[in-house]
């Protein structure tokens, strides 16, 4: 029976059961004969150790009141057989000891050299294994005691059960073993990972485990990998990250979506190359930040707390003339004018709606991250902008745009949206507003800040989307407060009814993006029944707006003609969704691949230059780099004349392996461009792309 076939596709059909179950059941399999003698030594091996044999040697004789050292000697058969860790990965079996001793002598923890990683690729993921391939040893101490009576080599039988495995099939094995002399126990000893002498400290937070492991700064990494003891506790295959503090390693690996993610301690093994490495022990405690990046994906080194605050409030600062902005902010200029007397009532309503302003900002801003981290923490693959992958949310910002639309063409009014007619309430519900609408963007300074957000620990994650919140309210805030920007602003008079009117063409655009959105995101026919949701709520507006120009009571009509539009959109929305049921490969000039992690392992092995840029419907900022840098006649015949091959990952509807893609990189959202030189790591590209970047980076790749 292929056992690791068995567990590999429990894991892929219900991976947080299904894996357990059968891993109890293997070990019941494998335990089997010896609970059948009543936990004794069995006399007779059930399976053999055809494919992987295995011998018991001791160190010379024991002495009392000594460790007396015994050896498990694995030799494969041929070189297609591997053996496993104590804790074997996403798949496989560890070795079961036991061991029939004199009264009073104790069995310590079995000693393992380095293990090796073996990955895997599965349709949709990956998964490791810890193994040892070739001839391999594993220690087992033994404490004798002190009044030991000893009188030449004891009598030490026993019996081990393990799994031998190749690349497509895994048997069990055992053996009764019987203790002899012999073995080259200095190699041996050498082999095995010592044990640090000094504890570490480990924490978790936002799904990712960060172990301070003491390492003295001269110790080499060639290439650090960290195994972990505790089965279910982080993800294997996962990319680790390794930084340096002074004479502490900081390691980060994310957290096992289906485990608990919880330990008391933690250890394991750290191995500086495939040969060598250190056992460490680690206790609940502070772990350092920042250091100097060792290894790990590209783009996950993190800056200096200051400049990442810094780069949090410039960005956000930057995104008031992004377009996926500007529309609502017309709602705040309209206010703004309104508040430019200098009047001492004036000045106490500008600093009060610029306050308000900036709370409802900075409120939403740390809503949205707070939610993310949350969503993270607890296993899903979301990131910056995840709101917009929702098709509910989606048709209730649809909904709301329409909404602002009809009021600033004068169909309706409505005092609680902040046309100048209120004060704080107003002034807070638009900055709210804003915050949402800015989400899709990301720009210059703000995708560091972001993409480290998700690897600090909450609060100062929390602290950087405050700080973009800040940046983005900050104008409004600086007119608040101070009377001479104010002054600058259009005194009141009658243009603002045309401007408000004016600004009715930016709102409608905006909604009609969202219209598109919607068929992205949920198919033609998700978006007709939208439509029609949303006619009926016009159709009630604008029934108000007779009533409120009649001078008559308005809002009840409001109810009477909408609420049979909101049931029907109630009950067809879900029906008709299709999940990405109108998203399709858009055509471009490019011919690009769809990504995925196979596809690119694909395109480098090629030995050509490789392009992938990460984007969606709803990003207002990749649509403008991809109509400015990347759908070219120039930059398709510099691709075509260099050879390079294009990868586009399309995020609009929530994809986990693009995120999990886009957390390796460091990136909270996108857009992401990444560009691969034959052979070499990628390099991250400016999120902002100038109309030749592409084609000098592909011109200096054909000559």
């Amino acid at each position: 029976m292929d056992f690791a076939a068995i567990r590999i596709a429990s894991r892929e059909i219900w991976p947080a059961r299904m894996g357990a179950i059968f891993a109890v059941l293997l070990a019941a399999l494998l335990a089997g004969g010896a609970l059948a003698q009543d936990s004794g030594i069995p006399r007779e091996a059930r399976y053999g150790d055809d494919n992987i044999a295995v011998e018991l040697l001791a160190d010379g004789a024991p002495r009392a009141g000594q460790e007396w050292m015994l050896a498990l000697r694995f030799l494969p058969s041929s070189e297609e057989w591997h053996g496993y860790w104590s804790n074997p990965g996403d798949a496989g079996q560890g070795m079961q000891l036991q061991l029939d001793m004199p009264e009073g002598w104790e069995m310590g923890e079995p000693l393992y050299p380095v293990p090796e990683t073996l990955v895997q690729q599965l349709p949709n993921s990956a998964i490791m294994n810890h193994i040892y391939k070739g001839p391999h040893t594993v220690l087992v101490p033994v404490n004798v005691p002190d009044d030991a009576v000893i009188d030449g080599l004891p009598q030490v039988a026993g019996h081990v059960e393990y799994l031998a495995c190749t690349d497509k099939i895994c048997v069990p094995q055992d053996a009764v073993l019987s203790a002899g002399q012999g073995g080259d126990f200095a190699r041996w000893r050498a082999e095995v990972a010592p044990l640090l002498d000094a504890t570490g400290t480990f924490e978790t937070s936002g799904g990712v485990l960060r172990i301070s492991v003491p390492l003295p700064e001269s110790v080499a990494l060639a290439k650090p990998h960290l195994f972990v003891s505790q089965t279910g506790l982080v993800q294997y295959a996962a990319a680790q990250t390794f930084r340096r503090t002074g004479d502490a390693l900081v390691v980060e690996m994310p957290l096992d979506q289906y485990g608990t993610g919880e330990a008391e301690a933690v250890s394991g093994i750290l191995g500086f190359d495939a040969k060598t490495g250190v056992r460490f022990e680690a206790v609940p405690g502070p772990v350092p930040t920042g250091g100097e990046l060792i290894a790990g994906p590209v783009g996950l080194e993190t800056p200096p707390l200051w400049t990442l605050i810094l780069g949090a409030l410039i960005g956000g600062l930057i995104l008031n003339i992004m377009p996926c902005v500007f529309p609502i902010l017309s709602l705040k200029a309209l206010s703004l004018a309104r508040a430019g007397g200098s009047e001492a009532s004036d000045e106490q309503r500008a600093r009060s709606e610029g306050l308000a302003y900036t709370a409802g900002v900075v409120l939403a801003c740390v809503a949205l991250g707070g939610i993310m981290l949350a969503l993270r923490a607890a296993g899903e693959q979301v990131g910056w902008a995840f709101q917009l992958q929702e098709p509910s949310v989606v048709i209730a910002l649809l909904v709301l745009a329409a909404v602002i639309t009809a009021n600033f063409a004068g169909l309706f009014e409505l005092p609680s949206v902040d046309t100048g007619n209120g004060a704080g309430r107003g002034a807070f519900a638009t900055g709210l507003l804003a915050a949402v609408a800015a989400t899709p963007c990301t720009g210059p300074f703000m995708a560091a800040a972001l993409g480290a957000a998700l690897l600090l620990p909450t609060p100062l994650a929390l602290m950087l989307f405050a700080m973009l919140g800040l940046g983005l309210a900050l104008p409004f805030l600086l007119i608040g407060f101070v009377p001479a920007l104010r002054r600058m602003l259009p005194k009141p008079g009658a243009w603002m009814d045309r401007f408000r009117k004016i600004m009715a063409i930016p709102m409608g655009l905006t909604t009609l993006a969202l219209i598109w959105l919607t068929v992205q995101l949920g198919g033609k026919g998700f978006a007709l029944f939208a439509l029609v949701m949303l006619f009926g709520v016009l159709l009630a507006l604008a029934v108000v707006g007779r009533l409120q120009k009649a001078g008559k009571m308005a809002w009840p009509a409001f109810g009477l003609v909408a609420v049979p539009f909101l049931i029907f959109g109630a009950f067809a929305l879900p029906y008709s969704y299709e999940a990405g049921g109108g998203a399709s490969a858009s055509e471009s000039l490019l011919s690009p691949r769809s990504f995925s992690r196979e596809a690119l392992a694909e395109a480098r092995a090629s030995g050509k230059p490789v392009f992938v840029w990460f984007t969606a419907d709803w990003c207002v900022t990749c649509k403008v780099n991809e109509s400015v840098a990347i759908e070219r006649e120039a930059t398709r015949d510099a691709f075509e004349q260099a050879g390079v091959i294009a990868m586009v990952g399309d995020w609009t509807v929530r994809d986990e392996e693009i995120t999990g893609f886009l957390n390796e990189q460091g990136a909270a959202g996108v857009p992401l461009y990444l560009w691969y030189e034959p052979g070499e790591e990628g390099e991250q590209l400016p999120q902002v792309l100038t109309p030749d970047m592409l084609t000098e980076r592909a011109s200096r790749d054909s000559r």
